[in-house]
């Protein structure tokens, strides 16, 4: 998956592996991703779109 520059605050989208996916009754469907670095980003859908 790849995640918006939005949630990571980077200059572009970064790519990397979804790690969890789950069901938050409070803010909806949230999905965590580890990118090469080791850094993980997690956030509502909105902000990734799959490869």
């Amino acid at each position: 998956m790849k995640v918006s520059p939005q949630l990571t605050n980077q200059s572009d989208w970064v790519a990397g592996e979804v790690i969890d996916v789950e069901h938050n009754p409070f803010t909806g469907l949230v999905i965590s991703v580890k990118d090469h670095l080791g850094r993980i980003f997690f956030g509502k859908s909105k902000y990734f779109i799959a490869l």
